[in-house]
């Protein structure tokens, strides 16, 4: 592809409270080498770190870097807002805490010209830098954490249901409506369901990899859990026909593990030997953590290895509770 004719591209970054990876994420769009125009849209939500001031010195020091305000602090908000201020047609998202590895930009454009799909994609490389980190980017990339998704594990490039970020069109985001704001979680994956509705292609390619800076802690592992079992509920309560095995095995895994302990608890306590066997289940389920984690960790350092089968069963429990559970408020639909 000539030079002349490389399309300009806005790279767009949600950024709430990313103090400690936006100067990194925000360095590696501008390293890119992109041939042709590059603009870089932050969308600012009411931070409590020093994400503000970072994001004003960011500007300061680069024209290509422009600040928008979104002051809900939500992501398909600061997502929508940071598009009607881009002047390009081509959109690639990037979030405050992800690192686009070298030539991404310029590799996307080209799958995008060649599939003629409407959103491009890749591989969310999880990596970790502390032990406990380390452990949570390993279950990202297990089938034992997050089971068998193709933009957590890779897999041949072609049509998908849905990529990691993504690189898309203008038109047709415009087609949809853009991203959906009450969806303040899952909010890509929704989307690119509402495209592939009207017609439109979604495109993996495994070439395309993303650097993603895991949780630190296992708070935040199930707090970020929690959530995400919530909203994949909506999504299921708003398009049934998408439930699948894989979304629905956390909430069935945590009913069978809270059953089978009150019927051996129970069993303890009345003599039944029968209502003991219920323990089986929450012992099965810790021996095929550890026995898993054993084998998915095994390149890890000893102390991240450690934390492995505690970040699965965060990860399992906190996702399936939050579908369980549920959202306390419906949003209100547009």
């Amino acid at each position: 592809m000539p030079l002349s004719h490389w399309p300009p591209v806005s790279v767009v970054m949600p950024v709430l409270n990313e103090e400690r990876h936006l100067e990194e994420a925000v360095g590696r769009v501008l390293d890119q080498d992109y041939p042709g125009e590059l603009e870089v849209v932050l969308a600012i939500g009411p931070s409590k770190d020093r994400t503000q001031e970072i994001a004003d010195k960011l500007a300061d020091r680069d024209p290509r870097i422009r600040i928008v305000p979104n002051p809900t602090g939500k992501t398909p908000a600061a997502l929508n807002a940071g598009i009607a201020h881009a002047r390009h047609d081509i959109l690639v998202r990037v979030d405050g805490h992800g690192a686009l590895t070298d030539g991404y930009i310029t590799h996307a454009v080209e799958v995008l010209e060649e599939s003629g799909a409407d959103n491009v994609g890749g591989v969310m490389a999880a990596e970790g830098r502390t032990p406990t980190e380390m452990a949570v980017a390993c279950a990202y990339r297990s089938r034992l954490g997050l089971g068998a998704s193709t933009f957590h594990q890779g897999g041949k490039a072609g049509p998908a249901d849905t990529v990691y970020l993504g690189v898309f069109r203008r038109a047709a985001l415009e087609r949809v409506g853009g991203f959906d704001e009450t969806m303040h979680r899952a909010q890509d994956w929704e989307l690119n369901y509402r495209i592939r509705k009207t017609g439109g292609l979604i495109w993996f390619s495994p070439n395309l990899s993303v650097t993603y800076r895991p949780r630190s802690s296992l708070s935040a592992v199930a707090k970020q859990f929690f959530h995400t079992g919530q909203w994949r509920r909506e999504v299921i309560r708003r398009h049934p026909e998408t439930a699948n095995k894989r979304y629905l095995a956390p909430p069935v895994a945590v009913v069978l593990l809270a059953v089978g302990t009150v019927l051996g608890i129970i069993g303890l306590i009345t003599g039944n030997s029968w209502l003991d066997l219920g323990f089986l289940a929450p012992l099965g389920y810790a021996l095929l953590l550890l026995a898993g984690s054993a084998f998915e960790g095994r390149y890890l350092p000893w102390k991240a290895l450690f934390w492995m089968p505690l970040v699965c069963a965060t990860m399992h429990i906190s996702w399936g509770l939050g579908f369980l559970i549920g959202l306390h408020e419906r949003p209100k639909t547009a």
